[in-house]
């Protein structure tokens, strides 16, 4: 069971994944593992970690120490890039179990579309899920042109795509390209880190809807239905974001800040893996 607060979204393969999560990007020892715990204390139960991070012990460690039902929790984790290939992509996932001390994941996604091996991957991928290790599988950084690519040699369509997606950022290629295809779009970095928060226009609905910036762009993203994972380790700060599903946005104003695209990255373009 998945909590009723936060709004699901419905995979590709029947599966339910929150649309709000937590991110643990740039989080490490003490500080993620409190950051896990507290945010599934306040009720969120989608927990998103990669190999990258370097943090998945402490993540499998919040998540024994919550008290929270595993059944109830969906886990991605990723990738790295230093282990793409088939037997390498097999072995890597293998020591994200260990370290996350689960016997599955939810979701795991190739983190960034590098350029030596990424079909092979996707090849362990599959086959991780026919064993029913990960419920679901999927990509991270994937735009139109290595959707494209994928579509030619996957046996599974992926259930979710993870983007770089804001307002600001907003890629509407790939975004329509995932509603057609029936993959779930997830954005992270989707609050911009806070750069964009003196944006005129997004002040001007902070204030129509009486909401934090970041409310105002969480929200947004869950009226698209794309799911979104912010990252914070303060409470307050994880309250805040948590508190983004309790207002609507209306349907002129999530078209509003359609709007306000202007290619605005945080991230690399993953174009420079093509």
């Amino acid at each position: 069971m998945i909590n009723d607060i936060i709004p699901n979204t419905k995979l590709n393969n029947g599966i339910s994944m929150p649309l709000l999560g937590l991110g643990v990007y740039d989080m490490y020892q003490k500080q993620a593992e409190q950051a896990v715990e507290t945010a599934l204390e306040i009720g969120y139960r989608l927990i998103d970690t990669a190999s990258m991070y370097e943090n998945e012990k402490e993540i499998g460690n919040a998540i024994k120490n919550s008290g929270v039902k595993r059944a109830e929790i969906f886990l991605t984790t990723k990738l790295n890039n230093t282990n793409h290939g088939y037997d390498q992509a097999l072995k890597a996932f293998d020591t994200s179990l260990q370290l996350l001390c689960q016997d599955y994941v939810d979701l795991y996604l190739i983190h960034w579309p590098i350029k030596e091996g990424r079909a092979d991957s996707w090849r362990a991928l599959e086959r991780i899920y026919q064993e029913g290790r990960a419920k679901a599988i999927g990509v991270a950084n994937y735009t139109l042109p290595f959707l494209n690519e994928l579509a030619n040699y996957s046996n599974m369509t992926p259930a979710v795509n993870q983007i770089e997606f804001t307002p600001w950022m907003f890629d509407k290629a790939t975004f329509d390209y995932c509603k057609q295809s029936h993959i779930q779009l997830q954005s992270y970095s989707p609050i911009t880190r806070g750069i964009k928060f003196t944006d005129k226009r997004l002040k001007g609905l902070c204030e129509k809807y009486q909401k934090t910036p970041a409310q105002i762009i969480l929200n947004w993203n869950i009226q698209l239905g794309v799911s979104t994972i912010p990252k914070s380790s303060q409470r307050e700060r994880l309250q805040e974001n948590f508190d983004a599903v309790n207002f609507t946005l209306d349907a002129q104003d999530v078209e509003f800040m359609n709007t306000f695209n202007e290619g605005f990255r945080i991230c690399d373009d993953p174009i420079i893996f093509l």
